[in-house]
Formats: structure tokens, sequence, C-alpha cells
């Protein structure tokens, strides 16, 4: 355990409810509310482990706690929300059969599959049944929200049911006995890496790193899943099975710079930070080259990608499943750094929101490409549609559609008429009022002219337009909210104060309109889904996102 967490206090055979060894608990507690940054153990760690917490030794008990009564039968395909379904799966896979895998494997220690990967590749993905000691508390947090992971837990080898799964889905893996040729010798890490051409024309390579116990094993249970393929290398590095498309290229990868080592990757890594549970990352240059290869690219495509490299993380907090990522290289260094949006000054009272900083200047300097796609799509159609706003309307597109847009867009939905006729939903356009409001003009003349008149209610504040569908609402919308206060926005929208893009969803809030049609024995699940959002920065040298599902 990290040195500076807080004092233990009792051992945890002092609990009292064997059924349910995590209630109570104030030494479990203070340490699931642990969140500061890994560290090494200090010397002497194991036998302090021993001594003060001998139920991490005995996770059997741990599981009874999770797992009360008979394993329930399987759900209802497609009768949960995907959300749920989606975080379900994680959670047992990670910390299946209610903490007996995953709390006996606290330490997440140990070597990734990206030391031992050759250094050349071009995409790599990774699944990490062992994540850091902090992702395997905020997964048991999460796990104890949720009936329907508890009525998931089974007991089972989370590896066993993946495996199980994959032979449904091929014959050959039925000749398998998980028990006797895989269990014995498959680890918990696996990483898959798709690797440079090795020349012009040809195919790119492939190389999978299975963390293996013992190599001996992993080598006869490797070839009998193979099904006695002859051109399936195995070579070994660092507790890895390197699998390969032949045994020379085995041999070659395994000797290789590791993917560690290469800068691009292990920069992006290092400002990704935790890599929690499934990571990846890709070098689209590259990849779009390797396609190129064996078939006609776009140029225009590859020069839009053209050293740009992306990485991501699904990682957990106790309160919150984050798919956190970064995009760097390419044209970035060319663009105008946008404004950060406002999307925390919108009303605390807002339900749903997405705000976007510089879309007018997008538009400017991408205008070209987008009358190219959409005279693709329709034709000659779009180029008339254009002559005519201009001559009928005065509509000059781009330049009135870049002032209107202004530098930045915040759409919103409110909680108050959500239930009536007439929701509450607006745009503050941060603009020259003034000359969005003529633009406007012209937009509603088109509608009433083509047959479908809106009228919009409009306020104008210090240098901003607001367009709403109620004057109540847009007279609201020009002052300054107190939504970015509240702590579920916060959780889910991280640093929304430099965010130059965000998206918000409260769902609780929102829950009485859905609520009454979920199935009673469901609803407790749903209710625990607190909110959703979206956030990121774009700046010249890097575009970063991260999406939040947060839990009550």
């Amino acid at each position: 355990m990290p040195s500076d967490m807080p004092p233990a206090g009792p051992p945890f055979p002092g609990n009292s409810a064997p059924d349910d060894p995590f209630s109570g608990n104030q030494d479990f507690d203070r340490t699931i509310a642990y969140r500061g940054p890994r560290a090494q153990p200090a010397p002497g760690a194991d036998a302090l482990r021993t001594q003060r917490m001998p139920e991490w030794d005995q996770p059997e008990v741990i599981g009874y706690g999770t797992v009360p009564g008979e394993p329930a039968p399987p759900p209802r395909r497609g009768s949960r929300g995907w959300i749920i379904a989606i975080v379900a799966a994680i959670l047992v896979a990670v910390v299946g059969g209610g903490g007996v895998y995953a709390v006996s494997l606290l330490s997440g220690g140990g070597s990734q599959p990206q030391d031992v990967l050759p250094g050349n590749a071009i995409a790599y993905v990774r699944l990490d049944l062992d994540p850091s000691a902090g992702q395997k508390i905020a997964l048991f947090q999460i796990a104890r929200k949720f009936s329907v992971t508890k009525r998931s837990f089974t007991g089972d080898d989370p590896r066993q049911a993946l495996f199980n799964l994959l032979r449904q889905n091929d014959g050959e893996l039925s000749k398998v006995d998980y028990a006797k040729d895989v269990e014995p010798w498959l680890g918990d890490r696996i990483g898959v890496a798709v690797l440079a051409p090795a020349a012009k024309g040809e195919e790119p390579g492939v190389a999978v790193a299975v963390q293996v116990k013992d190599e001996n094993a992993a080598r006869e249970g490797l070839a009998k899943l193979a099904g006695g393929a002859k051109d399936i290398g195995v070579a070994f590095r660092d507790g890895y099975a390197i699998v390969a498309q032949a045994q020379n290229l085995a041999d070659t990868y395994a000797k290789a710079t590791p993917l560690t080592d290469t800068p691009a990757f292990a920069d992006d890594v290092a400002a990704l930070g935790e890599q929690g549970v499934l990571s990846f990352w890709t070098d689209l240059e590259k990849v779009g080259a390797a396609a190129g290869s064996t078939a006609d690219a776009d140029a225009a495509v590859l020069d839009a990608v053209r050293g740009v490299h992306v990485a991501g993380a699904l990682r957990f907090d106790g309160s919150y499943a984050e798919l956190a990522g970064l995009a760097r290289g390419g044209s970035a260094a060319s663009r105008a750094q946008p404004e950060p949006v406002k999307i925390g000054e919108l009303p605390a009272s807002t339900v749903g929101a997405v705000a976007v900083s510089g879309l007018g200047d997008v538009v400017s300097q991408q205008w070209p490409q987008i009358e190219k796609a959409a005279s693709g799509v329709s034709g000659e159609g779009f180029t008339r549609f254009v002559q005519e706003a201009r001559q009928r309307y005065g509509l000059s597109l781009p330049d009135d559609l870049v002032t209107f847009l202004g530098k930045g867009v915040s759409v919103a939905l409110d909680e108050q008429g959500l239930s009536g006729e007439q929701p509450n939903v607006g745009a503050v356009l941060d603009t020259d009022p003034a000359k969005a409001g003529a633009v406007l003009d012209k937009v509603e003349k088109f509608l009433a002219d083509s047959g479908t008149p809106m009228k919009f209610a409009r306020a104008n504040g210090d240098d901003r337009l607001v367009v709403a569908s109620t004057q109540e609402y847009a007279d609201t919308l020009t002052k300054a909210g107190t939504l970015g206060d509240g702590d579920t926005f916060r959780l889910a929208v991280p640093d929304a104060g430099d965010a130059t893009y965000a998206a918000y969803a409260d769902l609780d809030k929102v829950e009485k309109f859905y609520l009454s049609d979920v199935p009673e024995s469901e609803r407790a699940d749903v209710q625990t889904l607190r909110a959703v959002g979206l956030s990121g920065r774009q700046s010249p040298d890097e575009t970063t996102f991260s999406l939040r599902v947060v839990f009550n």
C-alpha cells in the first residue's frame, strides 16, 4: 500500500458480519477512500500485509459477502440500458467471483504488454485483468452499487468465462480443456500490436503478448489452442508469450526494442496517466500509410492524419467510470486557440447541455471541404441552395454562418417545462448580437417562405445572442447561472472552466420521465446512474477528451 495512506484500523478478523465483511469495517472504508498515487511497497510490506489484513489472503470470505444466496439466472438480453451492461461487463471481468479473483491480486504490479511488444507497432490495444490497486478498489466501490453486478458474480475465473465465450464460436476450441490446458499457465494481461509492413505492398504484421505463469505449459497450451497449426510462432520475454504468424517473426519480436521505448508512445502514455483496465494507442499516419500499401488511399485523408497519434484508457473511480484520451500531432499548430466554453454558466436547473467553442473558425477554415462533401451528397443541389439563399434572402455563406456561430455556442435544456407542451430549450451564442440577429431574421424569412414559419424568442446580453423556445427562458439565459457549482456537474465534466467542448446530462433530474417504464426488479440499478458528461480541450499541441458515467 502507498506510504501516505491513512493509518490502518482494526485488522479484518474483527468483522462482526461474516455475510458482509465490507459493511461497517472502518479499516476497509478508509482503504477504498484512498486516492493517492501508486507507490512501490516499502520493505516488509508483505509481512505487514499478512499481519494486518489476513482476509486479503482469504478471498473466499469476501466472495461469500458479495454473492449472497444462489446465483441469479442470466439477465434477459437487451432488458437493461447499455450503460449498465458495459459497466457490469467490466466489473465482472476484473472483480469476478465477488472479489475472489481481484482481491488476491490487489498489487497490480509487474510488466505490461507494451514492455515486451516490438517498438515498430503502429497500433496497440491492452486488456488488464490485474490493474493497479487503486483501480481495483474503485471497481469494488462501483460493484457494490449495482444489484445487476452482484447477480452476475458467480465465483468463476473471468478468464474462463472469456474462453468459454470464444469456444462457442470456434469448433476447434471444443477440444481444449480450460482447467487442464489453459488455466495452469494463463496470466492476466494481454496486448495486441499491429506492426508496420516489412516492405511496401506487404500486409501489416500482428504480434500478441499473453502473460504466462509457466512457459513450458504455455507452449503446449498455445499449440493446442492453435489446433496444430504450423504457421504460428511462440517466443518468451519477461513473463509473456509473444505469439506471431511464424516462428522467425516471434523470435524477432521477442528481441526487438520494446514499444515502451518508442518516444511518441512513451510520451502519450505518460500524459494519459492511469491506464486503467483497457488502453489503446495508434499512430494514425502510419496506419493510413499501411492501408495505402495494399489499397488506394485518399490523399486528403492521409494529409488530415499526418503526424497524428492517439491514446486512450478506460478507468474507474469510486464515483464514476471514465474513457479518457488524447490526440497529438498533425496540423493542430496552424489552428487558432479556441476559448473555453461557458457551459458552467448555464442555469443550475439545466438537465442537458452541449457547448462547443470556435465553431465559427472551423466553418470558415473548412468551408471548401464542407461544400465539397455536401455537393458530393446532393450534387448541384447544394450549390443551387447557396446561390438562391444569397439572391433571395441575402444569406451569404459561409460568412453569415460564421457570424452567427461566433466564438462559441451553448445549447441547453431546462428541467422546468419538461412535463409541459413547450419545453425550455435555448442556445447562447457568443457573438455580436446585432449582426447575428440580422442573420436570424434572414433565416426566419427563409423558413416562412419554405412553408415552415418559425419565430424564435430572442434576448441580447453582453456580446451574446440568446435564442430560445420561450421569451422567459431566453431572458434567463442572458444571466450567468450556477450549473458549474453543482457537485454532479463537476464530477461529470472535469475542468469545465478550461474545456473547449463539453456535454452534460443529469440523469437524476430526468429519470422520473422514464423510471415507471423500467421493470421494478431493475429500477434500483437504473437509479444508480447519476449523470453523463463529456469534456475536452483543443490546443495547438493536443486535443483531450473525457467521457464519464457518474454513479449515485
